[in-house]
């Protein structure tokens, strides 16, 4: 019985080693489809070489001159004038945007949605806020009903949220954030997408998301179809040394804020709470990063937010629209709700000194990049299904076409349940159905849209269909 035994032993290192070179293969072949080896755009490329660390240092320097910008703090004409205060800063805002759009023969719509908010915990006397934003209309009719934004906080805040007249220069939280939305704005004017862009600066964050509440509570009562929102919130890269100025964290929810009791038992019962449509935008952003040399890597971080904070990407998640915020790697609290002063040989105080100009502009490239893929791309297909009627280990999909005549083919995406990233791509051509010789049960699968220049759509999870 030796001989056989030596002879079965020797298959089994045979066959250990075709599995390996097999295995190796297919990693090999999973590499080159990858999802991560989004194609870049060449003419996306080109606008964000345009992106300036000293106009976004100009900008930020400008938002902390108005000594204050909190949303309770003055606003009267006078105070405008000698340009000081939140009025003072809105009007600047507003007219960075027209100078833009004059730049660009007038591409742009500059708006502004403004209302009167009633007394709160931090609003003493109904106040008047206004969200400043500026429209890119989609070149494509039908595409242009389809709407990324980006947007910043350009409301600021001291120790105190009733100190109107003290200084509170916000540098970081959020003139860093509100000078990406104009840099944005700057760049991204000067082309054209299939798509519609908005680039948004809004009050009242530090009041209680006010300013976001309302412009996201706008959009759904109007019908928007706003596909992704950006939000940046202390982006500012703080000068310490722990600070990792080659990363930037990209926060997104997972069960759906605006979900409903049914749909969060399937979510459940799927296992599907990792994959919510902001996942999927943060996976995209990953995408995104990997294409395009912004200068900065998204770092995926899957929960809403950091502990004890808040932002308005939440705003946009509350009334069902996909949201991520972006926040530098690693905040210096001393420089964040502080006055400006110094105790015991600690600086206190959020100052331009302490941002980091060029991690800025880095992150407004990654966000600029996003914002043109997405409204460069065909919409996402529509009613995407997993078959699950028979008991199989094949796999089937079907999916309804992507709306607005852009999409030429599909893409199946899919990884390990138990991977943070899609780790698979297979192009299935121009059609509504595939079969995959995959069990569902033991992957998680999505499809999404691309067109004739490789631009591809936000990625839908299946819901499963009997």
């Amino acid at each position: 019985m030796a001989e056989p035994s030596r002879n079965l032993r020797a298959l089994a290192v045979a066959v250990a080693v075709v599995l390996v070179f097999t295995c190796s293969a297919q990693t090999q072949k999973a590499d080159r489809d990858s999802p991560e080896l989004m194609p870049a755009d060449a003419q996306i490329a080109s606008a964000l070489r345009q992106a300036s660390a000293e106009r976004i240092r100009a900008n930020v320097e400008k938002l902390v001159s108005f000594g204050t910008r909190l949303t309770i703090s003055a606003q009267d004409p006078e105070s405008i004038a000698a340009g000081h205060g939140v009025g003072a800063a809105r009007e600047w805002i507003k007219s960075e945007f027209e100078r833009y759009s004059k730049d660009c023969g007038g591409c742009l719509e500059v708006k502004t949605d403004t209302f009167t908010e009633p007394p709160a915990d931090r609003i003493p006397k109904a106040t008047e806020i206004a969200n400043v934003y500026a429209v890119l209309k989609g070149a494509d009719p039908e595409n242009a009903k389809r709407i990324v934004l980006v947007t910043g906080h350009y409301d600021s805040r001291n120790s105190d949220t009733s100190d109107v007249n003290g200084d509170a220069p916000g540098a970081n939280d959020d003139a860093s954030g509100t000078a990406v939305s104009l840099e944005c704005a700057r760049i991204l004017s000067k082309l054209k997408f299939p798509g519609t862009i908005i680039f948004l600066t809004v009050a009242g964050e530090e009041q209680g998301l006010n300013g976001s509440g309302h412009f996201a509570k706008m959009a759904k009562t109007e019908g928007w179809n706003i596909e992704a929102a950006l939000n940046n919130d202390i982006v500012g890269g703080n000068k310490s040394a722990e600070q990792n100025h080659s990363v930037v964290r990209v926060f997104s929810e997972g069960l759906p804020a605006a979900a409903t009791d049914d749909e969060v038992h399937r979510i459940r019962g799927l296992g599907g709470e990792n994959d919510s449509a902001s996942r999927q935008l943060a996976r995209y952003i990953g995408d995104v990063g990997r294409a395009y040399d912004a200068g900065v890597t998204p770092m995926l971080v899957f929960r809403l937010d950091r502990f004890l904070r808040g932002g308005d990407h939440y705003s946009f998640n509350k009334q069902g629209y996909t949201a991520v915020r972006f926040t530098e790697f690693r905040e210096d609290f001393h420089r964040q709700h502080q006055n400006v002063r110094t105790e015991s040989g600690v600086e206190y105080g959020d100052l331009p000194k302490y941002v980091d100009f060029d991690y800025v502009a880095s992150v407004a490239r990654l966000n600029a990049a996003t914002l043109a893929s997405l409204a460069s791309a065909p919409a996402p297909p529509a009613k995407v299904r997993v078959l699950t009627k028979d008991l199989e280990n094949d796999s089937t999909l079907t999916w309804e076409a992507s709306p607005g005549g852009l999409a030429t083919g599909y893409e199946v995406l899919w990884r390990a349940t138990t991977s943070p990233e899609w780790e698979h791509a297979q192009p299935v051509g121009n059609v509504l159905r595939t079969s995959m010789k995959l069990s569902k049960d033991n992957v998680i699968f999505a499809v999404r849209a691309v067109d004739a220049r490789g631009h591809r759509s936000l990625p839908v999870v299946p819901a499963p269909e009997r």
